[in-house]
């Protein structure tokens, strides 16, 4: 995914996988360093380019003072990368909150060796100019992703005004366009288009709905065409080297290979019905971190799919839902993958 010669921004800006990192816990809901230790090696040896950790998937209780996750879980991974990985990864750290909280959390983890953060717009009661002004403050520390987040999970909508203006901001190196809408989703790439730095930031799909979508389209804005770089994506955390292999498949249909294209587009909504098992769609997303777990479980990366919040398990029915889909696109699986590593990641 790049040689040596590639700094981890530029890998961000060329386009990579980046999976949404879980967090792995025992049965007494304690931080599980040995299991976590190893999906961060699975995701290395996946092939993908980056991380993305203290983000949704990785579970925001994690900062809690009474959980106090947050800089171990940050550090283990950083260490990991750094002392294995032997090429470029981009690490993302997410933060969150109003801009003193936001700042700290980059603060953190460029002390920590990460190379760009993940800004929730999850900030209650702030207008736009309040975001932008945040965005401003935390890009003083670190690399920005901007993050357009679906109303489902917390996020709201913004205005293609803002992506203009967030984008030109010139610490913003990529945004996650995960509003799970075609219509937002086009708006933030005719807006970042127009921007005065539209070429100096990469897009990068959140949609699980629409992941091959997002990747084949050439979104044509003043008479030229804009793709999306990549993925930064919670269902990548599973099958993620598939998703590798998915991604250069995609630089092929994009390249003019016709029979990559077709292979594709038949793929694209059995990667969306996988995704709609996973991420619970007929529960609301309730259990879309237990469903995430379940996968990793199964595989034998994680011991079980405890949460930090008791109440967030699967959903009735979504078990069934995960083996139906493993079973009806066995192309999209990597258990075997997984089963000949495991033991090495594990030790």
């Amino acid at each position: 995914m790049g040689s040596a010669s590639v700094s981890p921004i530029e890998l961000l800006l060329s386009g990579t996988v980046i999976p949404a990192h879980p967090l792995a816990l025992d049965a007494q809901g304690r931080f599980d360093e040995r299991r976590q230790r190893a999906l961060t090696r699975y995701y290395l040896a996946s092939g993908a380019g980056g991380i993305a950790v203290g983000v949704h998937t990785t579970q925001f209780e994690i900062r809690k003072p009474d959980v106090g996750l947050l800089r171990p879980v940050l550090e283990l991974a950083a260490e990991t990368v750094a002392r294995e990985a032997g090429r470029p990864v981009v690490r993302v750290a997410g933060a969150c909150g109003y801009t003193a909280q936001a700042v700290a959390e980059a603060e953190l983890a460029a002390s920590l060796g990460y190379d760009a953060v993940l800004l929730s717009p999850a900030v209650p009661g702030a207008d736009e100019a309040g975001l932008l002004e945040r965005a401003r403050a935390v890009g003083e520390v670190l690399p920005v992703i901007g993050f357009y987040l679906q109303e489902a999970v917390g996020g709201r909508f913004l205005t293609p005004e803002f992506w203009r203006a967030f984008a030109d901001i010139p610490s913003v190196a990529a945004i996650k366009i995960a509003p799970f809408d075609r219509y937002r989703t086009a708006d933030v790439l005719a807006a970042v288009a127009t921007a005065d730095r539209a070429g100096d930031v990469a897009l990068y799909t959140g949609n699980d709905d629409a992941i091959i979508t997002d990747l084949l389209t050439p979104y044509r804005v003043a008479n030229r065409p804009r793709w999306f770089a990549g993925g930064l994506l919670g269902q990548w955390a599973v099958w993620t080297s598939t998703a590798v292999t998915l991604l250069e498949r995609v630089r092929q249909a994009r390249g003019g290979d016709r029979e990559a294209m077709i292979e594709l587009l038949g793929r694209a909504p059995e990667l969306t019905d996988a995704n709609s098992a996973v991420f619970d769609v007929r529960g609301g997303f309730r259990g879309c971190i237990a469903g995430v777990h379940e996968v990793l479980r199964r595989q034998g990366l994680l011991d079980g799919t405890w949460c930090l919040d008791p109440a967030e398990t699967m959903s009735p029915g979504q078990a069934q839902e995960i083996t139906r889909v493993a079973e009806a696109y066995p192309w999209l699986t990597d258990d075997a993958f997984v089963a000949e590593h495991l033991d090495a990641w594990l030790g």
